[in-house]
């Protein structure tokens, strides 16, 4: 079997962490100077669409976003060149009150020459994201 992409391993790994929810794995992976653009542009995420830079303001945007949610990745493409990886697919995510939505996008990660990522940009419609929301069962 082929040794694995660099990049595609790493976003694998990153996905795996958000998904059991463990924060210092997932910083681990990471340089100190990653930026992460969660999505691309201004949004209610980042409303300077600046992105979020080095492990502190990471940290910040997991507390703030990661760990209030459930996190499932289905990710139906990967394209792997470079230092890069871009994986199609889709987010499904239960929030904190159960009620569930989808984000549908393409999430890029760039590596560095050890394997961490020095960037993630996600794109994808906050709108969108939004529209699918579903109340919890029962409410």
């Amino acid at each position: 079997m082929a040794e694995e992409h660099p990049a595609r391993l790493a976003s694998q790994r990153s996905m795996s962490c958000a998904e059991r929810k463990a924060k210092e794995e997932w910083l681990a992976l990471c340089t100190d100077d990653a930026i992460l653009e969660d999505p691309v542009g201004s949004s209610p995420l980042d409303p300077e669409g600046k992105g979020h830079r080095g492990k502190e303001a990471l940290s910040v945007f997991w507390d703030s976003n990661i760990a209030n949610s459930g996190t499932k990745f289905t990710i139906r493409e990967s394209y792997a060149v470079g230092n890069e990886v871009a994986n199609v697919g889709r987010i499904d995510l239960t929030l904190a009150d159960g009620s569930t939505a989808v984000c549908d996008g393409v999430f890029v990660y760039k590596v560095n020459d050890e394997g961490k990522i020095v960037s993630l940009r996600t794109f994808w419609e906050f709108e969108k994201m939004m529209a699918t929301i579903k109340p919890a069962s029962g409410s």
